[in-house]
């Protein structure tokens, strides 16, 4: 199993990596479906389907889908322009898209919430239709958001289940479980991230692969700065305030003061983590870690350890970055990083793992110190549901955050207490939150029909 730190950090837009970047992708693959076909084309139409549905109003999922099918992509995201051509589609009922003819598209008409039973494939699911002259559908197509801004069309997806684990990657380290990542480990005498560079080097030079960790750590970084600059009421309706400058400039106001309690460090983890999911809920700019409503806790956990921990260096920063892949890599391919599919447990939970292994490498830790790292925070994050109020990514997910870099940081001190000996392992683990998402009920997997969702007044 192979997956680059490229697929796993993606530098994208708030305010979901499933419910906003992956529809996003989705349309944008559809476009090049139609780019290759012979047919002439005059419309399009789209349907959202399951927790893209329930929650779609709140994570932007019909902005992003009109945006996806007129050319916008995550990666390269300009606000003002997509807030220029949604308004133009919506007075002309037109989407201009690069190598086609203008396509008919009415968002009132042409864009339908399904509220009935998902599609068979996965929690997150949508069809894009486009239609002839006539307004006959000569071109369709079923895709999955899942997870991270991944995306897969039906085939795929039926695919991957199908041979999951027939074939290894054709990397020098191909480990699909914690158990073959440690084994791998010690007959090598190699670290989680120097394998894990290994890997990546079959793809990339060493050039390539450190200009990409630099980039997605100026992302991640920028993010939080901002963050900690904005002020305002977030969009959506539930007039949640921007708390994180208001707690940067109390901080500020404390440092140096000797009646600071120990215990304000973990204020600074939940700033960084908080200003992040402040930015996310604006729909600025995020990179996916592993998901956008899990984005804050391993910048977060980075950030306290370059500023707060004595004898940090920038140096590691790659080591952070692709020792903490490395376990949301095994995550996803051994269960889920999405919450539509497991749960908050998939998202916020993982992040957490990915964060504290990553603690505990950069701090000197053994392989086996960084994957019991790893396990405990996960573990401590295990039937967490997913019941985002209004189906906004704000509550409880800016906070949620904030608790999920205190997590992962205590994770790691803890795993670095002991010898890497521990009953409950990595897989275990991971296994458990696969088998615990399985059993959730649907409400409580992004959906909004059930906990803080439906207990806590919209507005």
């Amino acid at each position: 199993m192979f997956l680059s730190v490229f697929d796993m950090f993606k530098v994208g837009v708030g305010p979901s990596s499933s419910h906003t970047m992956g529809p996003m992708v989705a349309a944008a693959r559809f476009l090049d479906l139609m780019r290759a076909s012979p047919f002439q084309f005059a419309g399009v139409k789209a349907s959202l389907h399951g927790s893209l549905a329930f929650t779609g109003i709140g994570h932007a999922t019909d902005r992003a889908t009109i945006l996806g099918l007129a050319g916008f992509h995550p990666a390269t995201y300009d606000a003002e322009k997509a807030e220029k051509a949604l308004a133009a589609i919506a007075e002309t009922h037109t989407i201009h898209a690069e190598g086609l003819p203008p396509l008919r598209f009415d968002p009132k008409a042409d864009l339908n919430f399904d509220y009935g039973p998902a599609l068979p494939g996965h929690a997150n699911g949508m069809m894009l239709k486009a239609t002839d002259a006539q307004g006959d559908v000569i071109l369709q197509e079923i895709y999955y958001s899942i997870g991270g801004g991944f995306v897969l069309s039906a085939a795929e997806l039926a695919d991957a289940g199908a041979g999951k684990s027939k074939a290894k990657a054709d990397v020098p380290y191909p480990f699909e479980t914690a158990d073959e990542m440690l084994a791998m480990a010690k007959a090598s005498g190699l670290s989680i991230a120097q394998m894990k560079l290994a890997n990546e080097l079959k793809f990339r030079s060493k050039a390539e692969i450190d200009r990409g960790i630099a980039r997605l750590w100026e992302v991640m970084n920028s993010c939080i700065s901002r963050g900690m600059e904005g002020t305002g009421i977030l969009p959506g309706g539930l007039k949640v305030r921007r708390r994180a400058k208001g707690i940067h400039d109390a901080l500020l106001a404390e440092r140096g003061l000797n009646m600071t309690a120990p215990h304000t460090i973990n204020d600074w983890m939940s700033l960084y983590a908080m200003a992040v999911n402040e930015e996310n809920a604006a729909g600025g700019q995020v990179v996916t870690a592993p998901t956008n409503g899990a984005a804050g806790v391993l910048p977060a956990v980075l950030r306290y350890y370059l500023d707060h921990v004595p004898g940090a260096s920038t140096q590691k920063i790659g080591e952070f970055l692709l020792t903490a892949s490395a376990i949301g890599g095994l995550c996803k391919h051994n269960a889920s990083i999405s919450g539509a599919e497991c749960g908050c447990q998939a998202e916020v939970g993982s992040a957490a793992a990915m964060a504290s292994a990553a603690l505990a490498a950069v701090l000197g830790g053994t392989v086996m110190q960084v994957e019991n790292a790893a396990e405990i925070a996960l573990e401590h994050h295990l039937g967490m549901t997913c019941d985002p109020v209004a189906g906004l990514v704000q509550v409880p997910c800016i906070e949620r955050n904030g608790l999920g870099a205190i997590k992962a940081v205590s994770a790691a001190s803890l795993a670095l207490r002991g010898d890497g000996e521990h009953l409950v392992s990595l897989d275990v683990c991971i296994e458990t939150m696969r088998q615990t998402g399985h059993d959730m009920h649907e409400k409580y997997k992004e959906t909004s029909l059930g906990g803080l969702a439906v207990n806590v007044p919209n507005c």
